[in-house]
């Protein structure tokens, strides 16, 4: 039954996403889509507010990462431009985890896959589980088309400063968590 549900979400997830690039790609709107827009004032509470189970099971608040630069990225491991920005979050996290950023993934997945893949990449930042709630919480963050990847971005003021639907490259992520550091 678990197994049927995260497939209808994917196909879902897929679907709306798909559609939304339809349309924003299409002659009626010949101007793209931003590339990172700021969410709304309540997105950061809402995020903050979350916690999600870890890898190891363990209830996980993403509140314990106030203070720092938080870049939380909803991810699944069947969504092929998550499979390529997670490199260069892993790079980043190394470059600039000991000036205060933490990335936090929020896989929207099976806990089994999850667990291989970072094992594979060596992913050196917090996974956090999420099902329908991961989904729920991304819209409340402004991820509107429900699309993957999405990431958002919160200060250390917890104040959510930018959010980006789609893969992120390691300099256009650079350009906006420099400033905040």
């Amino acid at each position: 039954m678990k197994l049927s549900r995260l497939r209808l979400l994917a196909s879902i997830i897929a679907v709306a996403a798909t559609g939304g690039g339809l349309y924003a790609c299409s002659p009626k709107n010949n101007t793209p889509p931003p590339a990172a827009t700021i969410a709304q004032p309540d997105a950061a509470a809402a995020l903050l507010e979350a916690r999600f189970n870890d890898l190891n099971g363990n209830m996980q608040p993403l509140s314990q990462w106030r203070g720092k630069i938080i870049v939380v990225n909803f991810w699944a491991t069947w969504c092929p431009p998550c499979r390529e920005e997670i490199p260069e979050f892993i790079k980043m996290q190394e470059k600039y985890g000991k000036q205060g950023l933490v990335f936090v993934g929020i896989a929207i997945d099976q806990k089994d896959k999850v667990q291989a893949y970072a094992d594979e990449m060596g992913i050196n930042y917090p996974i956090l589980l999420g099902e329908l709630e991961a989904i729920d919480l991304a819209k409340r963050a402004g991820n509107r088309l429900g699309g993957l990847p999405y990431t958002a971005i919160i200060d250390r003021n917890g104040k959510m400063v930018a959010s980006e639907i789609g893969g992120l490259t390691q300099a256009k992520l650079e350009t906006l968590i420099k400033p905040l550091l």
